[in-house]
């Protein structure tokens, strides 16, 4: 069970439960209990411990990602950059770029902009998701793209999906 808090901790603790033999340590469920207590805090609850390119926006976006609070800055790279982007299909990412909205952009943008490119290439499914992701982040998989796009922007994401450098 992950809990946030000291308090919460000590809530669930009973004594009457405990038994008399040596403790288990487990490396790993440390680490998967860790990792999901992270997923659960809140932007002030680790403010001071993130990169300062860390906002509350990309917390929100990329905690549920995280194994640890260090990888935060991988994905603080990802979206301020430099990215060499990985290009899946050339041909179908010009085609995606020619159909990226005006800004602003927020959390709809990927939907209707994903809507847009499928109508115009037929593309579904991963033929649709994959090359856009893998564009804009360089990686396989990750947080949700509705929210990594507005941080991205849409100078980032062009630059990114014609293959240079952003």
């Amino acid at each position: 069970m992950a809990v946030t808090s000291l308090d919460s901790l000590v809530a669930t603790v009973d004594f009457a439960r405990v038994g008399r033999s040596a403790a288990r340590f487990s490396e790993d469920e440390l680490a998967h209990l860790s990792a999901r207590t992270l997923h659960l805090l809140p932007y002030e609850a680790v403010r001071e411990r993130l990169p300062p390119m860390v906002g509350e926006a990309l917390w929100l976006a990329i905690r549920g990602n995280l194994t640890t609070l260090a990888d935060a800055a991988s994905w603080a790279g990802i979206i301020d950059g430099p990215l060499a982007p990985v290009l899946e299909d050339p041909i179908f990412l010009q085609e995606a770029a020619a159909r990226l909205p005006a800004e602003p952009w927020n959390e709809t943008t990927w939907k209707e902009w994903t809507a847009a490119v499928s109508s115009a290439t037929q593309r579904k499914g991963r033929a649709l998701f994959h090359p856009l992701r893998l564009a804009l982040t360089a990686r396989e998989t990750g947080p949700e793209m509705a929210k990594l796009l507005p941080l991205i922007g849409r100078a980032k994401a062009t630059a990114r999906l014609s293959g240079k450098t952003a």
